[in-house]
């Protein structure tokens, strides 16, 4: 590379919980510069979580968040003509990316009414260890799982 890495820019923790992860997720959720339609999505998912479960939707969000979060990956790696799938650990920042990523696109998916609905729904889903974006997680360990033999290619 000829230019030295871009600055990451510092996110704001949102309003209600303080948290930056919530901005993150909510920069996630976002379409077309969209901020404040995507707090509104968030926020209403979270209380229809803490309906639908009695508990505080806040936590169980962020239950669902570590439940999706991989810990290995698999990276395409092209040796002596054939392309071997090569399992990695991911990093700490980009965890967090692929399990946000990774709700959001299985919540936009599913049937619904809403996006809220959607996305409580699958939050719910995958807090209790189930739905799309669980068994998105479950499949790229399978798959670093079998690739396990060609970890000595480490790229």
């Amino acid at each position: 590379m000829r230019k030295a890495q871009a600055k990451k820019l510092p996110l704001a923790p949102d309003a209600r919980y303080n948290d930056k992860n919530v901005t993150r997720f909510v920069n996630n959720i976002m379409w077309q510069g969209k901020k404040s339609d995507a707090f509104t999505i968030f926020y209403d998912a979270i209380e229809k979580v803490a309906k639908q479960t009695n508990e505080d939707g806040y936590e169980i969000w962020k239950r669902a968040l570590s439940n999706v979060t991989p810990s290995v990956e698999v990276r395409s790696r092209r040796i002596g003509g054939a392309t071997f799938q090569i399992p990695s650990e991911v990093r700490a920042d980009r965890k967090i990316s692929l399990s946000m990523k990774w709700l959001i696109r299985y919540s936009r998916e599913r049937n619904g009414r809403s996006m809220a609905d959607k996305l409580a729904n699958e939050i719910v889903a995958a807090a209790k260890g189930e739905g799309g974006a669980f068994k998105k997680k479950e499949d790229t360990h399978r798959m670093a799982e079998a690739n396990k033999a060609f970890a000595h290619f480490k790229v």
